[in-house]
């Protein structure tokens, strides 16, 4: 279970987290907030794109049918960009809730390509023509996706856990402004016993290898703050350590575990 990988970042800094990260090398995933990156496995990759100023869009692609998902496409035209360099047909867009620059995109992303479903948990999520609730699944292409309802940071937030059949790879998550590295949205709509559920009760029990893709790059302000709480805590140095020289060492703006 992910379950003592989330129990240390709340009690030990972030000092397990790097189990499930989106690659067990960290300093493979670097990268800027201009730039994007690749994670591939043998059933699907995952491309991702910064956007905005500290934000994370997702092109989720499946190897076997090269049919795309997108997660909060808020530039569209980058999206559409990286679908082509691709070649892969976007069929859906994940939205992880409705706030603007989750959600803003969504009207222009159907406009730019059509018949697209757009899954949401939130019937304030732009353009949205399936709304989904906990553990309602569906496809894009041979991947199978499952809706996990994590309200607190809004009242309608959804997380999407990614598997692929009889795959021996890790699964993947999309947890929006839910999870961070080292932290977890503000509960703009809802209540630290929800958070804790959806930290904990939901996330926490998804395998632990499970490749974990956030919506926001906090990680060195999340972790300074970390260490102003506890600043006798050694896990929590180490890991703001290793951020900064991961960060300094590649002159990059951003990065992902």
């Amino acid at each position: 279970m992910l379950f003592r990988s989330l129990t240390g970042v709340v009690t030990h800094g972030l000092g397990a987290a790097y189990k499930f990260g989106p690659a067990q090398a960290s300093a493979a995933l670097i990268h800027s907030s201009r730039k994007s990156l690749l994670v591939s496995q043998s059933s699907m990759k995952v491309e991702l794109l910064p956007a905005l100023t500290d934000n994370y869009m997702y092109l989720l692609i499946d190897e076997e049918t090269k049919e795309a998902a997108i997660v909060d496409p808020v530039e569209p035209q980058k999206v559409v960009e990286a679908v082509k360099k691709h070649g892969v047909k976007l069929t859906t867009v994940l939205t992880t809730h409705h706030h603007w620059d989750h959600a803003g995109g969504n009207e222009k992303m159907v406009k730019l390509v059509s018949g697209l479903n757009v899954y949401g948990g939130d019937s304030r999520v732009g353009a949205l023509n399936h709304k989904v609730t906990h553990h309602n699944t569906f496809k894009v292409g041979s991947l199978n996706v499952k809706c996990l309802f994590t309200p607190c940071h809004t009242s309608g937030h959804i997380c999407y856990f990614v598997t692929k059949e009889s795959s021996s790879e890790p699964p993947a998550v999309f947890t929006g402004d839910t999870l961070f590295i080292a932290g977890c949205g503000k509960f703009f709509e809802g209540t630290a016993d929800e958070m804790y559920k959806a930290l904990i009760e939901i996330l926490g029990r998804l395998p632990p290898e499970t490749r974990v893709y956030c919506g926001h790059e906090y990680t060195i302000n999340n972790l300074k703050f970390a260490r102003h709480v506890e600043p006798r805590n050694d896990a929590i140095k180490k890991k703001l350590a290793w951020a900064k020289v991961l960060n300094n060492q590649f002159g990059l703006d951003y990065f992902h575990i």
